[in-house]
């Protein structure tokens, strides 16, 4: 009876250790998320195992072109997934396909080498960003629904970026911000 005590004893000791150790870091540094939906196409597929960052938005701020995690505005339960796409203070302008950031009272066009040619921007839109605003958008930009529909994303609602692909192994990945 006492070996069986104590077997059971250093199983829940086991257990318990390991709780202490993934809890934290499932909740306050990484956690998982599964692409549903198109709207990231060609760069992430539906049902694609994502690992998410937490942390690194609690050091720095998010930069343009790092696709993060968020609570969908319109309903804080639902979690969706986009690229930055405008910064805070930030003039945005979409037009004739292309999208244009005022820079220091320059426009020029964000290039963006992660898209396929063939794929163009919908929408006729021009707007200033808050300073705490981020305007973000889908890969598939004819099928995402995004900042274009939902209006600009505010820094609270922001749960991290994609750090790695997980599954499909096939396809396994650090996830990079493109050079702009």
């Amino acid at each position: 009876m006492k070996k069986i005590f104590s077997f059971i004893w250093e199983i829940l000791k086991v257990v318990i250790v390991a709780l202490v150790i993934v809890i934290p870091i499932r909740y306050f540094l990484f956690q998982p998320f599964l692409v549903k939906g198109q709207s990231m196409e060609p760069n992430f597929e539906n049902g694609d195992y994502l690992i998410i960052d937490e942390l690194s938005y609690r050091l720095r701020e998010p930069q343009r072109g790092e696709v993060i995690v968020f609570k969908y505005p319109l309903d804080p339960s639902q979690r969706f997934i986009k690229r930055i796409i405008g910064l805070p203070g930030e003039e945005l302008e979409i037009k004739d396909g292309k999208i244009f950031i005022v820079k220091n009272g320059k426009k020029e066009t964000l290039e963006e080498k992660y898209l396929p040619s063939s794929i163009s921007t919908v929408g006729d839109i021009q707007m200033t960003l808050a300073g705490n605003e981020y305007f973000v958008m889908g890969d598939n930009r004819n099928f995402s629904f995004d900042s274009r529909k939902f209006g600009v994303l505010s820094r609270e609602k922001i749960i991290g970026r994609v750090l790695l692909r997980a599954w499909p192994f096939t396809t396994f990945a650090k996830i990079e911000a493109p050079a702009y």
